[in-house]
């Protein structure tokens, strides 16, 4: 038995998803919102400029290293 299956076979939170983590994720993506809710148009408005301003090559060029990695 190669070593990635005896991690897997004995490490009951890993696997196909770290199910701990995405539940806090969850978690504290629920508290953002309902603490920020008001504020998240005017934070999609601040991100809209600032793609059009003098950064948005490079963050542009950010958001496509990013999903080169993304596993899909």
């Amino acid at each position: 038995m190669n070593q990635n299956k005896k991690i897997a076979k004995n490490d009951k939170d890993h696997g196909e998803g770290d199910y701990a983590a995405a539940r806090d994720y969850d978690k504290r993506t629920e508290k953002f919102i309902a603490e920020k809710k008001t504020e998240i148009p005017k934070y999609a408005k601040d991100a809209e400029k600032a793609l059009e301003g003098p950064e948005g090559e490079k963050l542009r060029a950010a958001e496509e290293k990013g999903k080169a990695k993304a596993r899909h």
